[in-house]
């Protein structure tokens, strides 16, 4: 039995449709959204350090200690102690172990593709109100793509916890469905579990009135 005419025009059509969505999804995950306005300061970055040192020193007197800091000093901070690809740390780290020609030439010292392709770049973090926003940079095949997660951060049971309650891969907005599920199983796994273990000193991590605060026991 021959295929009606119409019902071809409409397959073509859908298909067509189908094929320009993703084509458009596509592009709008590699589109990288525009970052948070945040100035790094090594003074910032200094006072941030002075803070920590404080609550120590209140922690040794017996005195209850707590750090809050603002995006510039929280922003700073990071920015000087994560080992982010193409940064000091990550080329010191690199240098510790041996030459940068002997690593690559020994196949046991290589990175895998995986570790290369999904390396982080930048990392950026925004504050409003009792939400955080982190806006994050890796490179997937070649190609920057950006990541903006948002929501509560807080603390339960020993661990950092995060509630998302928006999120965007590119310029793509991301269900709440896939956000809940992707969180959800980056804490319960089990290696991850283990880096989301808060210092034992520390009694919670929460952000209030667009500041990080770190109350400690």
């Amino acid at each position: 039995m021959p295929i009606p005419g119409s019902f071809k025009a409409i397959y073509r059509i859908f298909t067509w449709v189908t094929l320009a969505g993703l084509v458009l999804v596509l592009l709008l995950i590699l589109h990288k959204s525009s970052p948070p306005d945040i100035t790094n300061d090594s003074a910032a970055a200094a006072s941030a350090e002075q803070k920590f040192e404080a609550a120590d020193q209140a922690k040794a007197a017996g005195l209850p200690a707590q750090v809050q800091l603002n995006r510039t000093e929280l922003n700073s901070y990071l920015a000087q102690n994560l080992a982010l690809e193409g940064s000091t740390q990550a080329a010191n780290a690199d240098a510790s172990g041996a030459p940068a020609g002997t690593a690559a030439a020994a196949g046991s010292d290589q990175a895998t593709l995986e570790q290369v392709q999904s390396s982080v770049k930048d990392v950026k973090v925004d504050m409003d109100g009792d939400l955080i926003k982190a806006y994050v940079v890796f490179d997937f095949h070649g190609k920057d793509v950006s990541l903006e997660l948002e929501g509560h951060l807080g603390a339960q049971g020993g661990y950092l916890k995060f509630e998302p309650v928006a999120g965007k891969l590119g310029s793509l907005p991301l269900p709440q469905s896939t956000l809940d599920s992707a969180v959800e199983k980056m804490m319960g796994s089990a290696e991850n579990r283990e880096k989301l273990r808060l210092p034992p000193d520390i009694s919670d991590i929460q952000i209030a009135d667009g500041q990080a605060v770190i109350s400690y026991k």
